[in-house]
């Protein structure tokens, strides 16, 4: 009787490993590849792919996407994608886009800003006292602000987006994809009702400063000020860090973002010098909808719903 309890047990991992418990890394294996150039987009990805496509993202966390360069080991695992979802005018995606498409030329790339209503350097949302900071970094695309993603409004158009390349990638099973891209629309749009709550509350900041101008969809969508401390890519001088802080002050700045890959000791010079408070966001996080309503918390003096 124990030969045959101990026989059991050794074959349970057998088992697993056929299916019994899961989907076994074989099969994972075998999934068609699709990748991404950032985690956001792979948020939006395996949220509508489901179990159908392995989603693999090509710029790792804590690298910034402006001046990241693949791996030859990414561009080997590129080839074996089914697609390339970028999404529209990140820095590395302009520099490496012919040779991603000279070293998998039967790759299928889709553009995820197709339909979003751009931001160019003229505009308002991003603003400094002379408006210095209007200017972007060098590697930003004709002048166009690429940080679409974060903004509930255009997280939708992309979710469309990814929503017909899958059905284009992946045919006949429109019927799938269509459910989940109601599902995901749901979430977003939950997103967007508890921060328009958050930031329409009495007391919430109008104004905010951060170090990369990462945020001016975001500003756009909730009618916020964005006053950005790099300007064009670059530190700024003593003489501009002086008029960020009056200006921060003329327009009562409470809150400085920073994100992980910046260096924040000009933040933290500002904030105490003024009194503002630094506040860590990643909008590069994997956890779009946890970042969106995280920035939005930090303006509000509410607690989110």
């Amino acid at each position: 009787m124990k030969r045959h309890l101990l026989l059991l047990i050794a074959t349970l991992p057998l088992w697993a490993s056929c299916g019994l418990g899961g989907t076994s890394e074989k099969e994972e294996r075998d999934k068609p590849l699709i990748t991404v150039s950032i985690e956001p987009l792979r948020y939006f990805t395996e949220a509508l792919a489901g179990d159908r496509f392995e989603v693999t993202c090509m710029v790792p966390k804590g690298a910034s996407p402006e001046t990241y360069d693949p791996t030859p080991q990414q561009m080997m695992d590129l080839s074996k994608s089914e697609a390339f979802f970028r999404i529209g005018y990140i820095g590395f995606e302009q520099a490496w886009a012919d040779r991603l498409a000279d070293n998998a030329p039967h790759l299928r790339f889709y553009d995820l800003s197709q339909g979003v209503d751009l931001i160019y350097d003229d505009t308002e949302y991003e603003t400094n006292p002379d408006k210095a900071n209007a200017a972007h970094d060098h590697s930003h695309a004709e002048g166009i602000e690429p940080h679409i993603w974060n903004s509930p409004l255009n997280a939708e158009i992309i979710a469309g987006n990814i929503y017909h390349a899958l059905c284009d990638i992946d045919k006949g099973n429109d019927s799938i994809y269509l459910q989940r891209y109601d599902s995901l629309c749901q979430r977003i749009a939950r997103v967007d009702s508890l921060c328009c709550d958050m930031l329409s509350a009495p007391g919430a900041d109008r104004s905010f400063m951060i170090y990369h101008p990462a945020l001016s969809y975001f500003a756009r969508d909730y009618g916020l000020m964005q006053i950005s401390i790099e300007a064009g890519g670059k530190e700024p001088s003593p003489t501009q860090l002086k008029e960020l802080m009056d200006f921060g002050k003329e327009e009562k700045v409470r809150v400085i973002f920073v994100q992980p890959e910046f260096d924040r000791r000009n933040a933290e010079l500002i904030a105490a010098q003024t009194g503002t408070t630094v506040v860590p966001i990643n909008p590069l996080s994997y956890d779009w909808e946890q970042e969106m309503l995280n920035t939005a918390r930090a303006l509000s003096n509410h607690p989110m719903p």
